[in-house]
């Protein structure tokens, strides 16, 4: 595909993968009203396979080879039933907003684990630069955002337990994004994409009957959200937008393609205020600004062709705005330090 003849396909994929999967968290939560974490992976991942599969087929299409199956099934488990079905798990103990901000460790993974690409990651300043000021963003995010709500609903070690399956949701999402975009599949996008649906579908639904998950599941006890949930999921989170991620991988640097993880949970946020009334509270309002301002920054010189002097003030103005928040903090710490000592004389 000629990508100057249609540049506009790269910013509607990012933001496909941007705002689509950010309401994937919410609608997550909405399927786990009826359906338990890996039977509604399992249902909403081979749904979409067979979906695509069967238009494809319709087409005259071929999916015999058994080596492309091989690599998408890799991809697809990696990806999908790792990466995302362990976020339908740990949904079960944490916010979609929390699930959201957990897993936004992606882009760092990408390039620890991407040793391959470390000299095109770090040739340009601008990319560790606005990883580190996203994940800045991500930390006063995270201060913001945790519930007392959920914390009361579930045991500290619970949730605690619940992040470090999330991290590693997102460490099995980048080995998947890797493998798929060191490995591909010699079948068109599409056709790969299908496959790797229903294999993650398949490995989803095996887990779920090793989870004993069939038995506490009964079709007619969901609700309507709850099947309203796995239809947006279906159509847009399994077809629409991962469709988009599997092309932007295969077009743009994948430390760039995962940026998503950080508007994923902006996105969460402000859907969980406008479907669920959550409330947006200055610390995420906060974090929201230096996360745009890190994923920008990441994407700047790929989108703009700036100068020398443009570059030099840019950096100028971002050690400007770390030396300020490194100052704020310890003028924080400062305060907390009295307040404590004055306590402790009274």
């Amino acid at each position: 595909m000629n990508l100057q003849k249609n540049k506009w396909l790269v910013p509607l994929a990012f933001t496909n993968i941007y705002v689509i999967w950010g309401i994937t968290f919410l609608a997550i939560s909405f399927g786990l009203k009826g359906f338990p974490p890996f039977i509604l992976s399992g249902f909403r991942f081979l749904a979409a396979g067979i979906l695509i599969l069967g238009f494809l087929l319709a087409k005259g299409s071929n999916a015999r080879s058994l080596n492309n199956w091989k690599k998408n099934a890799i991809t697809g488990i990696l990806i999908l039933t790792g990466g995302t079905g362990l976020v339908a798990w740990g949904e079960q103990y944490v916010t979609a907003s929390e699930a959201a901000i957990a897993i936004a460790t992606g882009p760092f993974w990408f390039i620890a684990i991407d040793k391959a690409n470390w000299k095109f990651y770090f040739a340009d300043k601008f990319i560790p630069i606005g990883l580190v000021i996203g994940f800045t963003g991500l930390i006063f995010f995270l201060k913001g955002s945790v519930h007392s709500g959920s914390a009361d609903a579930t045991s500290g070690m619970t949730r605690v337990t619940a992040f470090i399956v999330l991290g590693l949701s997102s460490i099995s999402w980048v080995l998947g994004s890797l493998y798929s975009k060191k490995n591909p599949a010699s079948h068109t996008t599409i056709m790969n994409i299908a496959q790797q649906l229903i294999a993650a579908g398949l490995a989803s639904l095996l887990i779920a009957l090793f989870r004993n998950e069939w038995q506490q599941f009964s079709f007619t006890a969901a609700p309507a959200s709850a099947w309203i949930g796995l239809s947006f999921l279906i159509i847009f989170g399994s077809v629409v937008a991962y469709l988009s991620y599997i092309w932007l991988l295969s077009v743009r640097p994948a430390a760039l393609v995962s940026t998503h993880t950080y508007i994923n949970p902006i996105v969460a946020v402000i859907a969980g205020w406008i479907i669920t009334r959550e409330v947006i509270n200055g610390h995420q309002l906060f974090g929201l600004f230096i996360i745009l301002a890190g994923v920008l920054l990441t994407n700047v010189t790929k989108y703009f062709k700036l100068s020398k002097r443009s570059k030099v003030k840019i950096r100028r103005t971002v050690r400007v705005w770390l030396h300020t928040v490194n100052v704020s903090r310890l003028l924080q710490l400062q305060k907390e330090k009295r307040n404590y000592s004055s306590s402790i004389r009274k």
